[in-house]
């Protein structure tokens, strides 16, 4: 099963329709969003997803009243971290800062005990991948909205498997740079 991961949309409207219609052309099963979508501008794209999503709040999710509204119609949205079961049996732990679940996960046990098998987080904007000593796989999509880093992007989990890879979307151009006179 494919699992679309993205994160930290910070109101790009326009990165998170191209999000959407990429998990809609790739034919992911599931979608995590791993926090800081900022307000509610952002959820009517996500409409149009053809598949399940499940999201977390971020620290920079302001109008959390408004995103729960808008949400109501697309999928569930929560405070981190909490644990997701893919329709697979896949076991996911979604949180936005990893700093949430860095005790969570000493005390928690390994994947093949029923532990969770893969950890999404985000809030960097930097996207990255790895596992832990247990196998547990890490996985940071990096940004969808593209403004810290100019480079937006998003992950894709392969739960048989359980790779990720990371997805560019397409780049920003050119920051505007105005330069005291």
């Amino acid at each position: 099963m494919l699992v679309g991961i993205f994160a930290d949309a910070h109101d790009h409207a326009d990165n998170v329709r191209r999000t959407v219609r990429f998990f809609n052309e790739t034919g992911v099963g599931l979608v995590l969003f791993a926090g800081d979508l900022v307000s509610p501008l952002v959820v009517p794209p996500l409409r149009k997803l053809h598949c399940p999503l499940v999201a977390c709040f971020g620290d920079n999710d302001g109008n959390r009243r408004g995103i729960e509204g808008g949400m109501r119609v697309v999928g569930p949205i929560g405070d981190p971290p909490f644990c997701v079961t893919a329709p697979d049996g896949t076991r996911f732990l979604l949180c936005h800062q990893l700093s949430e679940v860095r005790e969570l996960l000493r005390d928690a046990p390994p994947p093949e005990e029923g532990g969770p098998q893969v950890v999404v987080y985000a809030h960097t904007h930097r996207h990255a991948v790895a596992k832990d000593s247990v196998g547990r796989l890490f996985v940071n999509p990096g940004e969808c909205g593209g403004w810290v880093t100019r480079t937006p992007s998003v992950a894709i989990v392969e739960t048989t498997s359980l790779e990720a890879k990371i997805v560019p979307l397409p780049q920003l151009g050119p920051a505007v740079v105005i330069e005291p006179v």
